[in-house]
């Protein structure tokens, strides 16, 4: 059941997260957008989200399945998570709600939105590997969304770090460490369950958009490595233009990590 207070806050925003399989059952993570006021709660056990994943999205008519969901305010860091079941109409998404909850504003970093953009870019580029220009693009990023698939469906989470606390050991794998968070361990409670995971950057200085898609695990330091399967990358996807105002309070990048 969604409280008075997150439905105002889900009106209030111009984007939200979503995590859910594709035909394939490979696991990825998205960001849908629009004016405020594009995610609403018709009933306090639904949301409905007035757009849809535009083509070359990997999720692009596949949200018709569990889904998770998170809606994040940079600017104030506040956030939101939803998982659900979703199904798509002309209109755009609904979810039937199974579970809401908020988050600490830990590891966020602080942004504006400066402008909004036209979105055409080139077509989507696809492959099995992570190339120099995804390679850069996770190195430069302080965010990240996750999505893992678990016994009680999909959920999606923010990850955030100082730049560089996404590391590409090679073109396959992509490793970050799981600092503490508020301790409900969802993202590796479903990596333990299962591993299938999506990670999703959004360059925000220009909207390019970062999708991978693979295969999860963790070590005793809860150092999480993702093994790559699939990438689809879609320059200048996004509209939304940020403004760093203040980076996030992040612990430091461990020395030795890999390159």
């Amino acid at each position: 059941m969604v409280p008075d207070v997150a439905r105002a806050f889900l009106a209030a925003q111009p984007w939200i997260v979503l995590g859910a399989e594709d035909a394939q059952a490979r696991v990825w993570a998205t960001v849908l957008y629009g004016p405020p006021g594009f995610v609403t709660t018709p009933t306090p056990e639904s949301v409905t989200i007035a757009a849809q994943p535009l083509p070359g999205d990997p999720l692009a008519g596949a949200l018709n399945s569990p889904v998770g969901g998170l809606a994040i305010e940079p600017s104030t860091r506040r956030r939101m998570r939803l998982n659900g079941e979703a199904f798509t109409t002309d209109d755009g998404v609904t979810i039937a709600l199974e579970q809401v909850f908020s988050n600490c504003p830990k590891y966020i970093a602080t942004r504006e939105v400066e402008s909004v953009a036209p979105t055409p870019g080139p077509e989507p580029v696809r492959g099995d590997a992570l190339d120099a220009r995804a390679r850069e693009l996770l190195a430069a990023a302080d965010t990240a969304f996750v999505a893992t698939r678990g016994l009680d469906g999909v959920d999606v989470s923010h990850r955030g770090g100082r730049p560089g606390f996404l590391q590409t050991p090679d073109a396959h794998s992509i490793v970050w460490p799981d600092y503490s968070g508020n301790n409900m361990f969802k993202t590796l409670g479903n990596i333990a369950a299962d591993g299938a995971a999506g990670l999703t950057v959004v360059d925000p200085a220009d909207g390019t958009t970062l999708h991978v898609s693979g295969h999860a695990e963790f070590d005793e330091s809860r150092t999480i490595t993702l093994t790559v399967d699939a990438v689809v990358r879609r320059e200048r996807a996004a509209p939304l233009r940020w403004r760093l105002e203040r980076p996030a309070r992040n612990p430091p990048i461990a020395s030795g990590a890999p390159a």
